[in-house]
This record gives C-alpha cells, structure tokens and sequence, in this order.
C-alpha cells in the first residue's frame, strides 16, 4: 500500500526567528518532489514567520513541536492547540525528551492526543524505548504499553489522521544509530500491533517514522525499509543542505 514519504524537521530549542528566516529562504530555493511531504517543527516563536515566510501556497508544512493537554486556562507559558490550528498543520506529541525531561505520561499524552484531534491537528506521535529496556527485550512491551494507554480513546478513524514515529532514546543526540533491520523490526511489530487493535485498513495506510540521529548517510537505507515511512529528524535538520539531503534521500 502506497504511503508518501513525510521527512519531519525537529529544531527542538535551536534557531531564532531570524535564523529560522534564513533557513526558509535558503532551503526554499531546491525544488521539492510532489513525492515527498516536507515538515518543519521550529519552536513555537518562529512558527507566525515561518507561515508568512514560506506562504499558503508551499510545499513546505509546518508543525509545532509540543502543546498542552488544555484548550484554555491557568497554565502560564503553554501553547493549546487550539492556538496553534492558525499556524501548522502538526504537532509533535510525547517526543522522548518531553516524557523523560518533563516527565509527561501516557495518560497525559493521551489528553494531548485528543486535543490535536478536536483542533484537527495531525498528531506525530512518538514512541521509543530505553538502552536498559532494549537490552532487557523489553522494546516490544514498552512501545506496546505506549500506544494502548495513550490510544485508549482514539477511534480507528482518527488514525486517518495520525502519525506515530519510532524514537529510541538511546539513539537520540547520541550519534547511535538503529540499524535499518533493527527499526523495521520495531516498525513491523507497531503495524502489526496497530492491525490488531484498529484493522488492517488502519495499519496499511497509517505512516510510521524513525527518529534518532538520522543524517544525510543514514537516511537512504532507513528509507528504504518496507515500513518506514519517513523520518523525524533532530541535529542534521538544522542546516538547510543537510536537511534537503535527507528530503531527497527517499
């Protein structure tokens, strides 16, 4: 089943918004392929530049890289997605450094989940686990317990409009890497877990990302993998070259 390519650009806390002007005006002199979906996720200051930036007419989308678990109300320095259904079309939800930093649970995702859907936000959902639990073989029990508390109230058609990116943490800023047979392994067993819990028809269209230390001479061999359907990039998207290496790696 034909699933386009979705390359996601995660700035985490890097770039102002004059930086991120010109990474916009650099990156959008290459052409992109009608064949790949190109997000970037710049932190929330930049996110109204960007928009007037790239225009309503780019292939270029937008994405916010956190929101609240609210619409509204006493919670000085968060952003709803209420608000941010004027500025992008994605929102990173429950990325590794949100649930180990920030400390944010499953039953807390899941919220977040809701909200992003009710603003009709497509979620990028992560999952991934850490370097003691993989080598405990705990990886599949782990990303399992992930997607069914976070998922618990999310209908099947919801997943039309959903996205789930594999991260393991251990490979996150650390330069390790998941072999590419190492996260289709991952990759497969969520598919397969998705068709169990939503049908088949879900899990063929639903697209699965790999994020961790992917860079311009991993990406291919990632990309090349039956059920990887894109990948959520960290460090290496912070240069517009790098970034387009990767956009054009599919």
């Amino acid at each position: 089943m034909s699933r386009t390519p979705l390359i996601v650009a995660n700035w985490k806390m890097n770039h102002s918004v004059s930086e991120s002007i010109k990474f916009i005006t650099n990156f959008s002199k290459h052409p992109l392929s009608d064949d790949v979906e190109v997000v970037i996720c710049p932190p929330a200051t930049s996110l109204y530049s960007l928009k007037v930036a790239v225009g309503d007419e780019s292939r270029i989308k937008l994405g916010a890289q956190n929101c609240h678990s609210h619409d509204s109300g006493a919670y000085t320095g968060e952003i709803s997605a209420s608000f941010l259904k004027d500025l992008c079309q994605y929102v990173i939800v429950g990325h590794s450094e949100r649930r180990h930093i920030f400390n944010e649970s499953n039953e807390f995702l899941a919220e977040k989940l809701k909200r992003c859907l009710e603003n009709k936000l497509t979620p990028i959902f992560c999952v991934g686990e850490k370097l003691e639990e993989r080598e405990a073989g705990q990886t599949n029990d782990v990303i399992q317990k992930q997607l069914d508390e976070s998922l618990a109230d999310i209908q099947g058609k919801d997943l039309n409009d959903f996205v789930i990116a594999y991260e393991p943490v251990w490979a996150i800023g650390t330069g390790k890497t998941a072999t590419p047979e190492m996260a289709q392994e991952v990759h497969d067993m969520i598919r397969e877990h998705i068709a169990k819990k939503f049908g088949t028809g879900v899990s063929g269209t639903l697209r699965i990302l790999y994020g961790g230390s992917v860079k311009p001479e991993n990406a291919h061999d990632i990309l090349k993998q039956n059920d990887i359907d894109g990948v959520l990039v960290g460090g290496a998207s912070l240069d517009p070259e790098s970034y387009y290496s990767i956009v054009t790696s599919t």
